[in-house]
């Protein structure tokens, strides 16, 4: 037979048993059993510390809240889809152990403002988490770029060859998008860090309760303003899965360079053995399964968020039951981008560089095409007119198939007599890169600089 509910008074039938199934949320709420007993112990010690309970029920409280959690942990805890979520389910348990003493830890508090909490420590711990394996993966970046800081490659617009880089150079475009997005998700936490427990369903409680005690009992920095904004809103959960969402949108566009640089037609790059797959046909292949796999979770992560602004979009204050489908694409979003980036701080640590492939392809394409034009401008030529002086040294090389630095000098100075033998210094690959010496330029020293710069800025 099944429990009574614990809300069951005002009720004259028990709840359809499809309908208890389907509004029931404990199959994936239960994942946040540790918030849920540590706000209930925080809550608990509030409601002894104002008088409302005793200290001796207090503790009998947190010790039989103890028990549950480990009971947990060790997998003898048992679930029931009667007592719908991971809230009722541990007071029920609670009730169970402790009896009388057990129904009073819900005074002054409602799920409403439960559950708000349990999510906000949730997050809170997994911004946390999701933040130190950001940094574990930067510094893997900044490994791979002061390893290869000279490395010459073709930079790329349209996917087409635009100017010789360093491959160090390019590592660090990456590393500035995710430095970005952990401070997206530093600034995220500010807004998650704020505690709704003490709303209670929707309007706060008569109860002389010291929200700023208990807020600091649970690490929050302070308690939500109004009571009815403290339940109802999950603009924070949005704000983390924006802000993961970016994050994978730069994972996904890593790895399609990652995917682009390992096939043959590239061979920049070669994934280490241990991320990738074979083919159960044709075997010669090995493909790049994990940037792939990252390109394609970028999408499962912005469907969340389409997901989660319009449960949102037209819900009136307060709390509304659509919130319980809060939870599942949170968990997801979290669980896909540790994932992620667990598995790109591997990959990346291993990636072995093809230089000489690099350095052969940038040669090609007529990459130092730019440079001739800043050589001419500052032999006193108009920009426009040096750019259609080299446009036209461009069309002979592809007629005489040979790269602006294969002319010889005769070659070149037929467009413009103010070409001359120092031309050579500025055509060399090595010459382009190192001329780019500024800040946040390409040039060695410079990205040997900025490398320096973000081994600090990440401690």
């Amino acid at each position: 037979m099944a429990k009574k509910k614990l809300w069951g008074g005002r009720f004259s039938e028990s709840t359809d048993a499809f309908v208890e199934a389907f509004t029931a949320s404990v199959d994936f709420d239960q994942r946040l059993y540790h918030q849920d007993i540590a706000g209930s112990i925080a809550h608990a010690s509030m409601l002894a510390h104002v008088g409302v309970i005793s200290e001796s029920d207090k503790e009998k409280i947190v010790t039989a809240l103890l028990r549950i959690e480990s009971e947990i942990d060790l997998g003898g805890f048992q679930w029931r889809i009667d007592q719908e979520d991971v809230h009722m389910n541990i007071e029920s348990r609670l009730i169970e152990l402790i009896g009388d003493v057990g129904k009073k830890l819900h005074t002054g508090r409602s799920r409403n403002d439960q559950v708000a909490t349990d999510i906000r420590l949730f997050l809170r711990d997994g911004v946390d988490q999701l933040c130190v394996s950001l940094r574990s993966l930067q510094a893997v970046l900044l490994d791979v770029a002061e390893r290869e800081v000279a490395t010459i490659m073709p930079g790329f617009t349209h996917l087409q060859v635009a100017q010789p880089i360093t491959f160090g150079h390019h590592m660090m475009a990456w590393f500035e998008m995710l430095d970005r997005d952990f401070d997206r998700l530093k600034d995220c936490r500010k807004r998650i860090n704020i505690m709704p427990l003490g709303s209670a369903a929707l309007a706060g409680t008569s109860y002389p309760i010291d929200r700023e005690y208990t807020a600091s009992l649970l690490g929050f920095e302070r308690p939500t303003n109004n009571s009815l904004d403290g339940v109802s809103d999950r603009d924070f959960a949005i704000e983390f899965v924006s802000a993961s969402a970016l994050l994978m949108t730069h994972l996904s566009r890593f790895s399609e360079e990652l995917i682009l640089w390992s096939s043959a037609q590239f061979g920049f790059i070669e994934l280490s053995d241990a991320f990738c797959t074979g083919s159960s046909i044709m075997p010669q292949k090995k493909n790049p399964d994990v940037p792939e796999l990252v390109r394609g979770k970028s999408g499962r992560v912005n469907g969340h968020l389409v997901s989660l602004l319009t449960l949102m979009k037209s819900q009136p204050l307060a709390y509304n039951k659509d919130n319980q489908e809060d939870k599942e694409p949170i968990f997801d979003v979290l669980d896909t981008v540790l994932a992620s980036v667990k598995a790109y701080t591997g990959m990346m640590a291993e990636v072995s560089v093809k230089r000489e492939n690099m350095l052969a392809a940038a040669a090609g394409g007529f990459s130092t095409a730019t440079d001739l034009a800043d050589y001419l401008v500052r032999k006193g030529l108009a920009f426009r007119d040096a750019h259609e002086i080299v446009g036209k040294l461009v069309r002979y090389g592809i007629k005489t198939d040979k790269d602006l630095s294969e002319m010889n000098l005769d070659e070149l100075s037929q467009y413009s007599d103010v070409i001359k033998e120092d031309v050579f210094d500025v055509l060399t690959l090595e010459g382009s890169v190192s001329s780019r010496n500024h800040v946040g330029g390409t040039a060695p020293d410079q990205v040997m600089a900025a490398i320096q710069k973000a081994r600090q800025r990440i401690g």
